[in-house]
C-alpha cells in the first residue's frame, strides 16, 4: 500500500495592495475659482487709469481721475442730472429694458422651440429674423420713429427687435442639437408627444436658451442708448449722450458704470438661474 504524501500549502505570498484613484487632468479654464484673478485685473486698470490720468498722458477734459468720477456720483445722487433725479434715470431704464426682456422672451422661446420642432415653422420665420438678425438697430430706429412716434413704444419695440432674434435661435439651436437617441429611447419606453416635450426636448434646449437670453440682455444694453435718443427725457442713456453734448466726461463715466453694474447683475441672475435649472452644463 503507497504512501500518500500530502504536499504543503503553497503560500501566496501577495501583497496588499491599496488602489489609488486617479484624478482625470483638467480641460481649459478648469473648475478652480477666478475671482481672485478678476479682482487684480479690475484694480491693475483703474491703478493705469489713475496714473494716465494722473501723469496727464490723456488731456484732463477727456479723461477724469477715478476719484473724480466718484465724487461725481455723489453731486448726480444728490442734486440730479437734467432735470431728474438719479433714481429716476435708473429706473426709466430699467423699466425699459425689463419689459422688452420679457416681451422678447415670451416670444422668441416658443418660437424658436417651433422652428426647432417644425420644419414649416422653420421655413417661414427663418428668413426675416436672419435677415433683420445682422442689421444695427440705429439702421431701422428712423424706421420706429415713424411709425410708433417717440414715446415709449418705440423705444421698448427697439429693444424687444434687438433682443428677440438671439433668444429665438438659441432656442431654436437647443432642440436642433438634441441627441436623436435621448427621443428614440423614450419613444421605445412609451413616452407621449408631450410627455417628450417636456422631459426630454425642453430640458436638453435650457442651455442654449439661458445662453441666449444672456447674449440678449448685452445686446439689449447696447440698444439702451440708442433707443433713448428717441425724444427722452429719462434714462442713463440719455444722461450719456445729454453729457458728451457738454463735454461732461465725468458724468459720461458714471452712466457708463452704472450700466456696466447693471447688466453684470442681470448676467450674474443668469448664471445662477443656469446653476439651479441645469447644474448638469458641462459636464455631461
Amino acid at each position: 500500500m503507497s504512501d500518500i504524501v500530502q504536499a504543503p500549502p503553497i503560500a501566496a505570498g501577495r501583497e496588499d495592495r491599496q488602489v489609488k484613484l486617479v484624478k482625470m487632468a483638467s480641460f481649459g479654464a478648469g473648475e478652480k475659482s477666478t475671482v481672485a484673478i478678476s479682482v487684480a485685473t479690475a484694480l491693475a486698470i483703474l491703478l493705469l487709469w489713475w496714473l494716465v490720468s494722473a501723469l496727464g498722458v490723456v488731456p484732463h477734459l477727456f479723461l477724469p481721475r477715478p476719484d473724480e468720477v466718484l465724487t461725481q456720483i455723489g453731486a448726480i445722487y444728490r442734486d440730479g442730472y437734467a432735470g431728474a433725479s438719479l433714481s429716476e434715470h435708473v429706473f426709466a431704464s430699467l423699466f425699459r429694458i425689463v419689459v422688452a426682456a420679457l416681451i422678447a422672451v415670451s416670444a422668441g422661446i416658443p418660437l424658436g422651440l417651433l422652428m426647432g420642432l417644425n420644419r414649416w415653422a422653420k421655413g417661414v420665420l427663418d428668413a426675416p429674423i436672419e435677415f433683420y438678425w445682422p442689421l444695427p438697430p440705429l439702421s431701422y430706429l428712423p424706421l420706429m420713429i415713424i411709425w410708433l412716434g417717440i414715446g415709449e413704444t418705440s423705444k421698448i419695440t427697439l429693444l424687444v427687435l434687438a433682443m428677440f432674434a438671439p433668444i429665438c435661435l438659441s432656442a431654436q439651436a437647443g432642440v436642433r442639437s438634441l441627441p436623436i437617441e435621448r427621443v428614440n429611447a423614450a419613444r421605445s419606453l412609451g413616452a407621449s408627444r408631450l410627455q417628450l416635450f417636456v422631459d426630454i426636448v425642453l430640458p436638453s434646449a435650457l442651455p442654449e436658451i439661458l445662453t441666449g437670453i444672456r447674449i440678449a440682455l448685452g445686446v439689449g444694453w447696447g440698444t439702451l442708448v440708442a433707443a433713448e435718443l428717441i425724444a427722452s427725457t429719462r434714462g442713463i442713456g440719455f444722461m450719456i449722450m445729454s453729457a458728451s453734448q457738454f463735454l461732461a466726461t465725468d458724468v459720461v463715466f458714471v452712466g457708463i458704470g452704472i450700466i456696466a453694474i447693471c447688466a453684470f447683475t442681470f448676467s450674474a441672475a443668469i448664471r445662477f438661474l443656469e446653476a439651479f435649472l441645469v447644474p448638469w452644463k458641462g459636464k455631461l
